[in-house]
């Protein structure tokens, strides 16, 4: 139930080790300035790449997973932010690498990959390199900028620290006198238990409150974030920061408007589930916590055991090449289960090229967490898929098809317990919830969040100031024009914004897990439907690792996210769902 980090060192003096070495191969990578023209260097320079993966990214897993096992540990801290300085380094060592590839021109250095079968993996990475290049300045410029580079992420830095290490939780009275400890990771669970509209508020405020405190910092912080990538901009001569964050992987940025469009002017049946809740809840007033309010109640738990029987028995018709992988990433020692003081909150699967992916959960038995097993499953049964078919320069999938493999698992979790499950009503309305709630969830909340940065950053682009209240009103905005719900009631929600970390460790992510929501919908439907060939399509989707660009990728695969009928499918989807739960609430 918990990490063996011994899988990558035996102890920290292996670490510290490992850390040299890697600073090592640092300085020689640094001495390779001017002999890029010769194809021996050429070799010598990207194979030693290669070593230097193989170690500095082990050492930047271990001191990364060490140190979200206990944020409060300021040796966890210190080892992390001493990789983070070297990694830094690496950077600035490598700022002449890119300027000096375009000096000595496409055709040369596609020549010296033709030369040798043993850099065929860095022909894609060159591709994409001479496809912006326009964005890529002088050496000089590189090497100044590549200076700047950790006071750029200056802002993920502290927002880590305000809002993981530095937050205690709360203690709450429940209406029945027993004293709970309300952190971000449980005060779902909690709500989801009560029968109390005053005691919902008070746990939903022990979160929240926390940021409107501290709302000034948040925005201050969030502003470096902005100005951060408005520099890079205008550094870089994109158009916006958007296509900045797009531009590398191919994606039109047409694929973000056409996916923002589609969901903003398709709310009505959001709006008619959440009337439905409210009429059958028998709530005088509906409240954005009160989605965590299951429709019917149940006192069951899911062990973590249980949780993965469930998973493992839902993909039994799949190929056992797929059974297997998805046994592997949940052995032992693979992943760490359970809160715990100074954890880092939520749930992911980090990998690493040639290495055994490690899973983080905050476990606390409700169903909702069975699905997190199964999600957080997929991204690591996609990164065993890639590290066997591909290369380690072309293993790293890219975020814009990350959620593919999560999400397929869910759906079909949901309708393994569904189908196998001789529903009753009650179990019939919880499942339909919880279809329904992935689809809000994944799709419209994640595309309110895109539309969220995505005004933001328009409004550091054309010079207007940023501040809590401006961050804010874009919220309120946004939650009344997608839910119909007016946060400002709720007094603390409206610094939602301060409590998404994607928005400040990695913006204009957050879209990409409604465009993977809508790719792998269709995938699974033609998985399910038996569509000839659709398993492996999907199958090779994952294989396929980061050696394509990703949109390219999903159309090999059968879906096209350029146009607007892909996402037009979610939104179907949804309407059926809520169609059916409005019939059965009546039956």
């Amino acid at each position: 139930m918990k990490w063996d980090l011994t899988y990558l060192f035996n102890n920290l003096d292996e670490f510290e080790k490992g850390y040299e070495k890697s600073i090592t191969l640092i300085d020689r990578l640094a001495g390779y300035k001017g002999k890029l023209n010769q194809f021996s260097s050429f070799k010598e320079f990207f194979l030693l790449q290669k070593e230097f993966e193989q170690i500095g990214l082990r050492t930047y897993q271990y001191a990364s997973l060490l140190s979200d096992l206990n944020k409060k540990d300021s040796d966890n801290s210190a080892r992390l932010q001493k990789v983070q300085i070297a990694f830094a380094r690496l950077q600035q060592a490598l700022a002449f690498e890119e300027p000096e590839l375009i000096s000595l021109g496409k055709e040369k250095v596609m020549s010296f990959i033709n030369q040798d079968q043993t850099l065929e993996e860095f022909r894609f990475p060159m591709e994409k390199l001479f496809k912006r290049q326009e964005h890529i300045l002088d050496d000089a410029s590189e090497a100044l900028l590549a200076n700047y580079s950790q006071l750029a992420n200056s802002g993920r830095s502290l927002y880590s620290s305000l809002s993981v290490a530095d937050i205690e939780g709360t203690d709450v009275m429940l209406d029945n006198k027993e004293i709970v400890h309300i952190t971000n990771s449980n005060y779902r669970a909690f709500i989801q238990k009560s029968d109390s509209p005053e005691e919902r508020k008070e746990i939903f405020e022990a979160v929240f409150s926390y940021y409107e405190a501290h709302k000034n910092t948040y925005a201050s912080i969030y502003k470096t974030v902005l100005d951060a990538d408005y520099a890079q901009v205008k550094n870089r001569k994109y158009t916006s920061s958007l296509e900045s964050y797009l531009f590398n992987n191919n994606i039109p940025t047409s694929v973000y408007h056409n996916l923002t469009k589609v969901a903003r002017e398709n709310t009505a049946a959001i709006k008619k589930y959440i009337k439905l809740r409210k009429d059958y809840l028998k709530l005088d007033e509906y409240h954005t916590y009160d989605r965590f309010l299951d429709l019917v109640k149940t006192d069951k738990e899911y062990e973590y055991d249980e949780a993965k029987e469930l998973f493992f028995n839902s993909i039994k018709h799949l190929p056992e090449h797929f059974q297997e992988k998805a046994k592997d990433v949940l052995k032992d020692g693979f992943v760490d289960v359970n809160e715990q003081p100074g954890k880092r909150t939520g749930a992911y699967s980090s990998s690493m090229p040639n290495l055994h992916p490690f899973i983080l959960l905050n476990y606390s038995k409700t169903l909702g967490d069975v699905f997190t097993v199964a999600h957080e499953a997929g991204h690591s049964i996609h990164s065993m898929y890639a590290s066997e078919a591909q290369p380690s320069t072309l293993q790293n999938y890219t975020i814009f098809v990350a959620e593919v493999a999560s999400t397929f698992n869910e759906h079909n979790l949901l309708d393994y317990i569904i189908n196998e499950s001789n529903a009753s009503k009650n179990e019939k309305i919880a499942l339909l919830q919880r279809a329904i709630d992935d689809i809000l969830s994944t799709f419209y909340r994640q595309t309110l969040f895109a539309v969220y940065e995505l005004e933001a950053h328009k409004l550091v682009e054309s010079q207007q100031p940023i501040t809590a209240d401006v961050l804010s009103k874009i919220m309120i905005d946004l939650y009344k024009e997608f839910y119909d719900l007016d946060i400002t009631k709720e007094e603390v929600k409206q610094y939602v914004w301060a409590y998404i970390p994607h928005l400040f460790y990695t913006p204009f992510y957050v879209y990409q897990y409604a465009t993977s929501f809508a790719a792998s919908l269709k995938l699974y439907e033609e998985v399910k439907n038996k569509k000839a060939g659709a398993f492996d399509n999907y199958i090779n989707l994952l294989k396929s690792g980061g050696s394509e660009y990703p949109v390219v990728q999903l159309q090999k695969a059968g879906v096209d996210l350029t146009k607007e009928d892909a996402f037009k499918a979610v939104v179907n989807r949804l309407n059926e769902l809520v169609d059916e739960l409005e019939l059965v609430l009546k039956g």
